[in-house]
This record gives structure tokens, sequence and C-alpha cells, in this order.
């Protein structure tokens, strides 16, 4: 008990029971829209019809739609106990090609392509349709959401709601407040991510907001190293021993190539042209989703080589994650997020950084990181 592990771990759990404290009372909601049919909209789908939710889902038509309500029954079928209550969940989760269950929505969730002109166009299509009181909430991953307002006649109405990929796994969704939002906005997006059973952390809007800002360095530092020959899979590994969840190179597969390039180039970190990063994605080859990025990926699973050996993995772990650990205390100081302890639950929320560290500052405060 006494051991600064247990001492950590003490500290996450706190702060993790604190977020709760930031959803507005008495909120609730029955309906959810999701635009986008893609991995991210159609798991942040499945995950609101598994908190009980009519969840009607909208993409171009029922061929995009349809590998969704797949992973959808696939994930009821491992959560839910008996062929009933799956059968009833998939009630619940309707697809809506044309877009008739936006009217009927509490809540309407954009989680398309990360491209500004195509979210600005979804948002002044539907606004004069959601009802009094419906949250319109882009999933953009790094986006300033002000940008995204341009032209809506109530720009206020339009939240954050920015959740990580795997949706099943991560538990934080960051509650995105722009200069237009008012308490009570944010307020009840901190509600609905507390009604799905996510841990909200209210961030201001700033490009990459709190953890893309801090994970784009790390990553594209570890990419780098790959570019200049190092194996990916040493690299991965060394991540790993110093305790994160899974390596760099891993993680950009998973959270895909195109979505990190576009938060890269978002936060003023281009992918030079001639690159392998730059060719991969130029080829199609986007990570985990389509099957092969910088490993190629079998039944979820990457494939990886041979790891060269190397002494004292832990320390070129901790040298791969400096640059993290570094943003965060730069956004911190730049007011993106309240505190150093929101911060550190946020990226350990958001990237499984070692909770037994007690998050990037604390394990710097402590010499450990």
């Amino acid at each position: 008990m006494g051991t600064d592990t247990a001492t950590n771990l003490r500290r996450v759990f706190f702060a993790s029971e604190s977020l709760k404290k930031q959803g507005a009372k008495g909120a609730k909601f029955a309906r959810v829209h999701v635009i986008g049919a893609g991995v991210m909209g159609g798991d942040i789908a499945a995950r609101c019809t598994l908190r009980g939710m009519a969840v009607t889902l909208q993409d171009i038509d029922m061929e995009r739609i349809k590998p969704a309500l797949e992973r959808g029954k696939a994930l009821f079928k491992k959560r839910l106990k008996s062929k009933r209550e799956v059968d009833t969940a998939m009630l619940r989760l309707e697809a809506d090609p044309t877009g008739k269950g936006v009217a009927r929505a509490d809540v309407i969730i954009e989680a398309v392509v990360e491209k500004l002109e195509v979210k600005q166009a979804i948002f002044s299509g539907i606004e004069d349709q959601l009802k009094p009181g419906a949250i319109p909430a882009t999933n953009t991953s790094s986006i300033e959401l002000e940008r995204i307002a341009e032209g809506l006649k109530d720009p206020a109405r339009l939240i954050g709601l920015h959740f990580f990929n795997p949706v099943a796994q991560l538990p934080l969704v960051e509650v995105i407040r722009s200069t237009f939002n008012s308490d009570a906005e944010i307020g009840k997006g901190a509600a609905f991510a507390l009604a799905i059973g996510k841990s909200p952390v209210v961030v201001k809007s700033a490009p990459g907001f709190l953890v893309n800002r801090v994970l784009m360095p790390y990553m594209l530092g570890a990419v780098k190293r790959v570019e200049a020959g190092e194996s990916k899979e040493l690299l991965d590994a060394a991540a790993v021993a110093f305790g994160m969840p899974m390596g760099p190179i891993e993680l950009m597969d998973t959270v895909g190539l195109d979505v990190g390039q576009s938060v890269a180039r978002e936060l003023g970190q281009a992918v030079p042209a001639e690159s392998k990063f730059a060719g991969l994605v130029s080829a199609g080859k986007l990570g985990r989703k389509t099957g092969e990025g910088f490993y190629k990926w079998v039944d979820g699973k990457a494939q990886k080589g041979e790891t060269p050996e190397r002494g004292d993995l832990a320390g070129l772990g901790r040298e791969l994650v400096q640059p993290l650990v570094d943003t965060t205390e730069v956004v911190v100081a730049e007011g993106v997020v309240a505190n150093a302890g929101l911060a550190d639950i946020g990226v350990i929320s958001g990237t499984g950084f070692a909770p037994f560290l007690g998050g990037p500052l604390k394990a710097r405060a402590d010499g450990r990181a």
C-alpha cells in the first residue's frame, strides 16, 4: 500500500472518479444519430446501442453501413448474455442512409473523414433539422471547432466529442469546448459521455486538443527513426517495456496512417512527400483498417518480425516517450486542459500511458520519465 505504484494507482482512481462531476445533472439521452459508418463511427454507434440507446447510423449507402452493423453484432455477442439480448440490441441499431434519424436524435455525432469542408457541409446541412436541445457534435481529432462552426446560424450548439480507437477499449472522450460554447453545452456533452460509460475530459479547442497533440511528437519521432533504418519491432518492444500498452509504430497503424498524416498537418508537422510514411498513405496502406501499414495485419493483429536484442529496453522506451511528456507540459501551460491532474488522467485514458506511473507529468515529477 505504501509503494509508489499503489500511490499512483490511487491517484488515478480518484482522478477518474472526479470526472463524473463534469456532467450536467438530469440530462437524458434516448436517441443518437451517427453520421459516418467507418470504423470509428460504426463503433461509436455500437457503443451507444450497447448502453441502451436507439441509434440511427448514416452513410452514403447500405454497402458502407453493413460492415458497421456486422461489427456491432459481434460486439453485442461478446458483451451480452443471451441471443435475445443481442437481437434486441440489433433492433436498436438502425441503418439510416437518408438521415431521417437526425430530427429525432438527442445527440448527433459526425464521424466522417478529417476534412474541414466536409464537416462544415454536414453541419450546415442538418442545422435546421435539429430538435430543440439536441447536441450536434463532431468527432474531429484535430480541427478547431471554431473553423467547423463557421457559417452556422448558432455556432454555440456545436461541441466536440472526440472518441479514441479502439472505442471499445479506450475510455476517454475529449469534450471539446470552443470560444462559442457555454457551460451548459459542455456539461451536456460530458453527461452524454458518462451515459455511455466513458470518461470525459474537457479540453479547449486547439489543434490536436490534448491527446493527439501529445501523441504526434511521440509517434512521428518513432516513425522518423524507422525511416532512418531502426527496427520498428525494437521500438515497439521498448515502449511496451517502459509501460505503454503498445508501441508507437503499432499505434500509428491502429490510429490509421491517413488520420496520423492529417493530424500531423494540422499541427504543422507535415509528413515529407518522399518518406515511406507518405508512400504508404498514397498506396492506400493505411494500417490496421486496410490490412497493411508499417505492419501487415491479420485478424486484427500486427504481424511482427524478430525483435533485435538490446539491453535496457525500458531506457529506450523512456527516450521514445520523452516528446510526449514534454508536450504534455506545454499543453497544460497553454491552458488547453485545466491542470496537470486532468492532463495526466486524459493521457492515461486516451493513450494507455502507464497508470502505475501516475501519468506523464507525475512520472516526470518522480524522475521516472
